[in-house]
């Protein structure tokens, strides 16, 4: 499906979180999810961050503790 240049990222994140069966993340949990994003791709490379984030999100981890942990690295 192309782009839609009209849609926000909200508008997509929930539209893919329904297509998973999953509810999507709280503004609480944005927030930092993009700060444990910030943290990953600020010490490294960019293309850390969506990795830490998957890796956070495989672990059962809370969003915060995994910045905690990522702020350690």
């Amino acid at each position: 499906m192309a782009p839609d240049a009209t849609r926000t990222g909200v508008e997509w994140i929930t539209a893919f979180a329904a297509r998973l069966g999953v509810e999507p993340p709280d503004d609480a949990t944005v927030a930092i999810l993009l700060d444990l994003a910030g943290v990953a791709a600020h010490a490294s490379e960019r293309t850390a961050a969506p990795i830490a984030c998957w890796l956070a999100g495989s672990t059962g981890l809370t969003p915060a503790d995994a910045v905690e942990v990522a702020r350690s690295v």
